[in-house]
């Protein structure tokens, strides 16, 4: 049998391995019959050879194969022609030829990012494989892939929660099962509801968000664009970090002001809404160290960059990029 996995979604993928793998029979078994396979290096023959051998105390054996279909992608794609083994425009006929006449004993996976119709190796392969899709989740899908989750692990979770959750960490599965492990951990039974989801999840990015601000004041270009790498590549959405750094530096800034007043840090605590300590000593840290001119400066480029993104001049990810490594050049 030969399965294609076409997507971004590299989590779901695995896990459709993961039960692939279970399916090949005892636990013992497994390492004798799974075969993995570079697609940018692996060779016809050894695909071909691997497909055919018969099984080791078992009925199946499982050959994965990932990013065979990339390396056929057309001139001009991302992706088209990578790796050391790129191959010549109709090396695809000798993998489909290997992949022809399949025993039943083995099951196939090409898992891959790439595959359309402008794909010679998928087109030829497609109509004998049994095609599955792994788009990036979002909105609704996003939503429903997190209730499910909690419910596998034995919780609840709120409506609320629910969106809370898919705002802070994005589409990004591999975290997203993390933070549902830690949320239904944390809840012992209860259901999960925003608080709980503020407490556990948001401080970690907020960290980060603490971490990226105070690169950004220092005038640190290489510390900011690592902190922004690390929140875009946990999920975070532009449109959520810009809203993040734009309401910490309004924190700063109003901590700064009140300071200057004279006021005791309780009643700026309790003026800026800050409950959580170590938020509250991070922006009371921050506001101290930095002159008000230079967040005055940030808080107007922030607004600025909003409106970019709002207007369609930028798209989000671009400006907030911009954003970044313009505020932390020195001018």
């Amino acid at each position: 049998m030969l399965y294609i996995l076409l997507g971004p979604d590299d989590f779901s993928i695995g896990e459709w391995l993961s039960r692939a793998r279970k399916g090949l029979g005892d636990e013992s078994v497994l390492e004798a019959n799974t075969t993995i396979f570079d697609g940018q290096q692996v060779t016809p023959e050894q695909l071909g050879a691997a497909a055919g051998a018969m099984p080791f105390l078992a009925e199946k054996r499982l050959i994965i194969v990932n990013g065979l279909l990339e390396r056929f992608e057309p001139k001009g794609r991302p992706g088209a022609g990578k790796g050391k083994a790129a191959v010549k425009e109709n090396g695809y006929a000798a993998f489909s030829q290997c992949l022809e006449n399949l025993p039943p004993s083995s099951i196939v996976v090409l898992a891959d990012a790439a595959g359309a119709a402008g794909n010679k190796l998928y087109r030829e392969l497609a109509p004998r494989a049994e095609v599955k899709s792994f788009p990036k989740l979002r909105r609704d899908s996003l939503n429903r892939w997190i209730e499910k989750r909690v419910k596998g692990e034995g919780g609840r979770i709120t409506t609320g929660a629910v969106k809370l959750l898919a705002q802070l960490v994005g589409g990004n599965l591999w975290i997203m099962a993390g933070e549902v492990s830690k949320l239904s951990l944390y809840a012992s039974g209860d259901t999960i509801d925003e608080e709980m989801v503020k407490r556990v999840v948001g401080y970690s990015q907020q960290a980060t968000v603490f971490a990226m601000v105070d690169a950004i004041l220092e005038f640190k270009v290489k510390a900011a664009q690592k902190a922004l790498g690390q929140l875009l590549q946990a999920g975070g959405t532009p449109s959520y970090l810009l809203y993040m750094l734009t309401r910490q530096v309004r924190l700063i800034l109003r901590a700064k002001v009140f300071s200057r007043r004279g006021l005791p840090e309780r009643e700026i605590q309790e003026k800026l809404g800050l409950t959580h300590d170590f938020v509250w000593r991070k922006t009371l840290n921050q506001a101290a160290g930095y002159s008000i001119a230079r967040l005055k400066e940030i808080y107007t480029r922030l607004l600025e960059t909003d409106l970019a993104i709002k207007t369609g001049r930028y798209n989000g990810e671009l400006a907030v990029n911009i954003l970044v490594a313009e505020l932390s050049r020195r001018a």
